[in-house]
């Protein structure tokens, strides 16, 4: 019996987990709030690491920080934060689980003036993801002009380890943006 063919994809997923992340949730759009703050807290907790090193311990970071119910994060208090930062299952460093319970904390604020954390970031490209038309994988930018608006706004609401770069790998994994490469068997299937 022979194999079937392999499906052309992106060059960066090089592990099985990163595969099954590429093939099933990278660039779809999201739109559930606990959803986006899950990928807000990973994408800050993954900045000087790599992504591997964050999908590794996502199943971990579920469990610290319960579900990633925004709400909840943000009554963490100072036991929590200590129980945190002995937690091996996660990146312990402190200013980054600080960042957590500040941005949860700033994501309810921001939840009542727009109505939802979706809304919010949504209108950033105007309801739809942008269509990046890569066909290497240099042809993705590290940041764009809507990523240092986003990080503009949501720095100036009070929101930490939000900088452009993080907030563009942010849109990237929310569907914000479709950035799988053209010959990608993703990129047909998002661009629709």
């Amino acid at each position: 019996m022979s194999r079937p063919p392999e499906l052309k994809r992106c060059p960066w997923p090089g592990n099985p987990l990163a595969i099954a992340y590429h093939d099933k949730e990278w660039g779809v759009p999201v739109k559930d709030d606990r959803v986006l703050f899950e990928f807000l807290i990973l994408e800050g907790a993954q900045a000087g690491l790599s992504w591997d090193t964050i999908l590794a311990k996502r199943e971990n970071y579920r469990k610290a920080f319960d579900g990633f119910d925004f709400a909840k994060v943000a009554r963490y208090d100072s036991r929590k934060k200590k129980t945190l930062l002995r937690n091996a299952g996660i990146v312990r460093n402190r200013a980054k689980i600080d960042a957590t319970i500040v941005n949860a904390r700033c994501l309810i604020a921001l939840r009542k003036e727009f109505g939802s954390f979706s809304r919010y970031l949504w209108r950033f490209v105007d309801g739809k993801p942008l269509q990046g038309r890569r066909k290497r994988r240099g042809d993705v930018p590290a940041s764009t002009q809507v990523s240092d608006a986003l990080s503009k706004d949501l720095k100036k609401r009070g929101f930490k380890f939000v900088g452009s770069t993080i907030m563009y790998a942010f849109m990237q994994a929310v569907g914000m943006v479709n950035d799988h490469q053209m010959s990608c068997f993703r990129y047909g299937k998002l661009s629709k």
